[in-house]
């Protein structure tokens, strides 16, 4: 059994008030020493659950959910809530902890619930379903307000807050030269997971854009023709116009994409603000064989210039992907914005390091320290996965080292970790990210269950154990961790239920049961067992 000194010294934390290293302020505002003398050491207030396939979203003993909102909801009179939930952002109004403006990503579409197309039929997409596909995906601002008497969160339809951004948004390139001969692009889409700016705008990452608008070369021609979905029978969109990562005003919807932070399949942009005002995001690309990237703004309260740095973990350097400075650049490129747009091949010549699909990025609110996580690479025999410890001796240093923090595999009862929170007493918090048709048809995922939400405490005589909170539902995937303002609830997205439904049968039927078709929904987790660990 690891003692709190033990795993304290395990997770670096013992060195966190000499006085070499830099103070660190938590997101909940407190300051590392705080977290860290409050850490309970008592027992965990629940018993983990067992690794589950029922359709139903299971929680640990003491802890229950409420439906907040589901695909399909009326915003108003015009936006309904979109497909696929993935990442949540709070922002209070007016300081208000009860009362807030969630936004929630919505990374992709279903062509066999949303606009009812069936490939099987031989018959074309229309325009119409094509628009209503389009509409699905993106992002909703809606205003959501605690219950005190009734003792839940609910969100505030028609309320003047309430609005989408989709795939037909016109959307500006934050960025003084066009992108492929246009200033803005049509809509934003495979919206994944994403950051909260130090000044509070959102940051919303556009993941697996290629799945809509296919690739495009140096050249400017197609290299991947063949979408998922087939838009672009209809619509004319180079898919240089996607991959970006996207600001937004999260009280008027206003949106911009950042081009300085380059175009890659990015999963997150998990933001710090350096002392001097100016502000550092950490992104990852969520493909097998690609890189971890840092991002330094040139000016205070702005990401729209600085240095694009990519990770080598060999040497334990962040390279800059720097037009100027770089010549294997200047030969390979005509300019910076060329370096931006082709971000990938640009890492690669300067030395980027290929990882095993990086996802999302969190920051240890005690030591500063960047943690990754590592979905899985099954073409190079890692079906598991693993959680990466970056350590850096200042912020806005281009020098690191690096460890495994947490493997996944049988023995640690989890596979393929994804989204990740710290609550605001330093325990990690993250979820899971299986195929869906791996989870029953893999034999190296047998055992592991429905993807779930694990809880890994940093303190007390269960630290450093990997404990299932929360199992989904059949196909699902649970997305986008985040805890009320006050810790009294963590929300959470119920991602693609039933997925791999066929026209004969459903695979699942949740949340509504029956014969209902599954709906993507965001749940309130809340109970006992929370409060005491919030205590």
């Amino acid at each position: 059994m690891a003692s709190r000194r033990d795993f304290v010294k395990f997770m670096g934390r013992t060195g966190l008030l000499a006085a070499t290293m830099a103070p660190f302020i938590s997101v909940t505002g407190n300051s590392a020493m705080d977290i860290l003398l409050n850490a309970e050491e008592g027992q965990i207030p629940f018993k983990p659950l067992a690794a589950s396939y029922a359709d139903e979203l299971l929680l640990a003993e003491g802890m229950n959910y409420d439906i907040v909102l589901s695909w399909g909801d009326k915003l108003n009179d015009k936006d309904t809530f979109g497909f696929n939930n993935d990442y949540i952002a709070m922002f209070p109004i007016q300081g208000n902890k009860h009362d807030c403006v969630m936004w929630v990503n919505h990374e992709y579409t279903s062509e066999r619930f949303v606009s009812n197309f069936d490939k099987k039929a031989g018959i074309a997409k229309t325009l119409e379903q094509v628009n209503t596909e389009m509409l699905s995906v993106g992002g909703s601002l809606v205003r959501v307000k605690y219950d005190k008497k009734k003792g839940k969160w609910n969100y505030v339809p028609n309320d003047p807050l309430n609005r989408r951004l989709t795939g037909l948004t016109d959307i500006p390139f934050a960025w003084p030269e066009p992108i492929a001969g246009f200033t803005k692009a049509v809509g934003t889409n495979s919206n994944c997971a994403g950051g909260i700016t130090p000044w509070g705008t959102l940051l919303t990452c556009e993941e697996n854009y290629d799945d809509c608008w296919g690739e495009m070369g140096q050249d400017g021609k197609m290299t991947d023709k063949k979408t998922v979905w087939g838009w672009e029978a209809y619509y004319s969109c180079s898919p240089w116009h996607y991959g970006w990562v996207v600001e937004v005003e999260p009280f008027t919807g206003k949106a911009k994409k950042l081009i300085s932070l380059g175009r890659i399949a990015h999963e997150a942009a998990t933001t710090k603000a350096l002392p001097d005002g100016r502000c550092v995001v950490y992104t990852g690309d969520d493909h097998n064989d690609e890189c971890l990237y840092k991002f330094i703004s040139d000016k205070p309260n702005s990401l729209e210039t600085g240095t694009l740095y990519v990770a080598n973990m060999e040497k334990g350097e962040w390279i800059a992907l720097d037009y100027s400075k770089q010549e294997v650049l200047q030969k390979n490129f005509k300019n910076q914005t060329e370096v931006l747009i082709h971000t990938r091949k640009a890492a690669e010549l300067v030395g980027g390091t290929k990882l095993d699909r990086p996802e999302d990025i969190e920051i240890d609110p005690l030591t500063g320290n960047v943690f990754v996580a590592l979905t899985n690479n099954t073409p190079k025999g890692n079906y598991h996965g693993s959680i990466l410890k970056i350590v850096e001796p200042t912020r806005d240093s281009l020098t690191f080292k690096h460890e495994v923090f947490l493997a996944g595999g049988k023995e640690m009862g989890f596979a393929c970790p994804d989204n990740m929170e710290f609550d605001k007493k330093g325990n990690l918090w993250f979820t899971s990210d299986m195929s869906g048709k791996a989870i029953t048809g893999d034999e190296n995922y047998k055992g592991f269950g429905n993807n779930s939400l694990f809880y890994v405490p940093f303190s007390g005589p269960d630290a450093g154990k990997v404990m299932r909170v929360v199992s989904g539902p059949v196909d699902s995937e649970l997305t986008g961790p985040k805890f009320s303002p006050d810790y009294k609830t963590l929300f959470l997205c119920v991602q693609h239920p039933g997925e791999y439904s066929t026209n004969e049968k459903l695979s699942s039927n949740w949340p509504l049961g029956g014969d209902n078709i599954p709906k993507p929904s965001v749940v309130a987790i809340s109970g006992p067992s929370l409060d005491k660990l919030m205590k």
